[in-house]
């Protein structure tokens, strides 16, 4: 028995695929009618392929525990999710024009913070910012750009229209899910991919060298370039090691650079080499010890002072998570009016912020209805899901905002977007789903001909975070005018 897309229904949501039972969206049409000619066991034999590709490539993630660090499979589902050329061309300029007003925002408040003194900005939130590095005032990055590597996470609601959830500006992970995704889905459908309707998306490791090539201090053919990570046990260290092998470039801890005479060196067999550019992926607390947490061993001692003299790159530079904060998200409307004098593009997700006192009220009258996030926590954590919320969670809620509003925001329980998945064998439900694209900025700009597109397993949940039991899928760019 094949799937029988009659049978599937999105019900209120938003799907991706199928726009009513039987009808595939123009972009998702060769697909669906595909997959509706394969048998169950031809579906469950190309779900095991991709089980063992995951293996076979040692796709997994760390997922942290009280019993300890555990290392699982990559949760994949075979049914990609579909988006059309001509839609996706529209965000890809909201994307670059939300990332250049962002390192403008982080510029100014390194610098004069006119945006403060023009009352656009309230100087509090700096203030009160865990992520505001007071060591990188008077800093100047090359390019003016201090976020190089961005991840922004998309949603859409119940109508279909995109929304910006959030930016991801310290240290963004997922890219190398994506890539694989696709390597997966290349191996599962290949039929598929017989023709040009599928935009390519394996040119970012290319990219992501050439944008970090361009912030050499060294105007030299072959600048070093080295990712640095915090070990084997971090849980992206995957992707670390697998961005590090596709830009062909070593992979570091902390233990193997040391500074001397303000430059970075890297330890090799044949002595010490100067480092051009650094891609961190370690928080600013860990990366020098001498500067930020004195008991920090996975950074290097004196990379600050290199930093600060000018003598090596770090992507992203230190104190880029100042906009890295989800109080400071909901003001980004403003910054591109006030940097680039332009409209947005695409909009922000309405958002209460806790520390204005009439929208404190609303937040505390209405938990039920809302998601109330802290501002700086990641991986889905310590959120509060009001639909889902217990009378005890709502009232521990109460208690957090009112001791630190501050640190709250709430925004309304969205209809996310949902996907057919496949459950069992060849049955398919919706889920619900999110999409982190990634944007590279230095001399130049480039987005991702789509993202990770990362999917809550469960039945009903809003959660889609891998940590948190969720999953992922391919994303396709579709092609319709070539289809045409």
């Amino acid at each position: 028995m094949s799937i029988d897309w009659h049978n599937y229904d999105a019900g209120c949501f938003f799907d991706e695929l199928i726009s009513s039972p039987g009808h595939a969206r123009l972009p998702a049409r060769r697909l669906v009618s595909h997959l509706g000619r394969l048998d169950s066991d031809e579906i469950q034999m190309r779900r095991e392929m991709a089980q063992a590709t995951i293996e076979q490539m040692g796709v997994t993630f760390t997922v942290y525990t009280e019993e300890g660090n555990i290392d699982r499979a990559w949760p994949f589902d075979i049914i990609p999710r579909i988006i059309s050329a001509k839609q996706w061309a529209t965000l890809d300029l909201g994307l670059k024009q939300r990332l250049k007003a962002l390192n403008f925002f982080i510029d100014d408040v390194y610098h004069d913070q006119n945006i403060v003194k023009d009352g656009i900005f309230p100087a509090h939130i700096l203030t009160d910012s865990k992520n505001f590095r007071p060591e990188c005032q008077g800093v100047s990055p090359p390019f003016g750009v201090w976020a190089n590597i961005c991840g922004t996470d998309l949603v859409r609601d119940d109508s279909g229209k995109f929304y910006v959830l959030e930016d991801n500006l310290r240290v963004p992970s997922g890219v190398a899910y994506m890539l694989e995704n696709r390597s997966i889905t290349k191996r599962v459908l290949p039929e598929l991919f017989e023709n040009d309707r599928i935009l390519p998306i394996n040119e970012y490791p290319s990219k992501l060298f050439d944008t970090l090539a361009a912030l050499s201090p060294r105007k030299i053919k072959k600048p070093e370039i080295v990712v640095l990570t915090p070990g084997i046990y971090n849980s992206a260290y995957f992707e670390h090691a697998f961005l590090a092998q596709q830009m062909g470039v070593e992979l570091v801890e902390g233990r193997d650079l040391q500074v001397s005479d303000d430059k970075v060196y890297m330890r090799t067999i044949a002595g010490l080499e100067q480092v051009d550019v650094i891609y961190r992926r370690i928080d600013d607390m860990f990366l020098d010890p001498e500067c930020f947490d004195k008991n920090s061993v996975l950074g290097v001692p004196g990379l600050m002072r290199a930093w600060r003299a000018g003598n090596v790159a770090l992507a992203n530079a230190p104190g880029a998570g100042v906009a890295d904060d989800k109080v400071v998200y909901a003001f980004v409307p403003q910054m591109i009016e006030y940097y680039l004098n332009e409209a947005p593009i695409i909009d922000n997700v309405k958002t209460w912020l806790c520390f204005e006192p009439d929208q404190r009220a609303y937040v505390l009258d209405n938990l039920e209805s809302l998601v109330v996030k802290p501002a700086n926590e990641s991986g889905g954590y310590g959120m509060l899901i009001g639909p889902h919320s217990t009378k005890r969670q709502r009232n521990n809620f109460v208690r957090l905002i009112k001791a630190n509003p501050r640190n709250y925001i709430a925004q309304p329980t969205l209809n996310l977007s949902v996907s057919p998945t496949l459950i069992d064998g060849a049955d398919l439900e919706p889920r619900h789903l999110d999409l982190r694209p990634f944007i590279l900025q230095a001399d130049d700009i480039y987005v991702t001909t789509g993202g990770l597109t990362r999917v809550a397993m469960e039945r009903g949940s809003l959660v889609v975070n891998s940590s948190q039991g969720g999953g992922s899928k391919d994303t396709w760019i579709v092609d319709t005018e070539v289809r045409r």
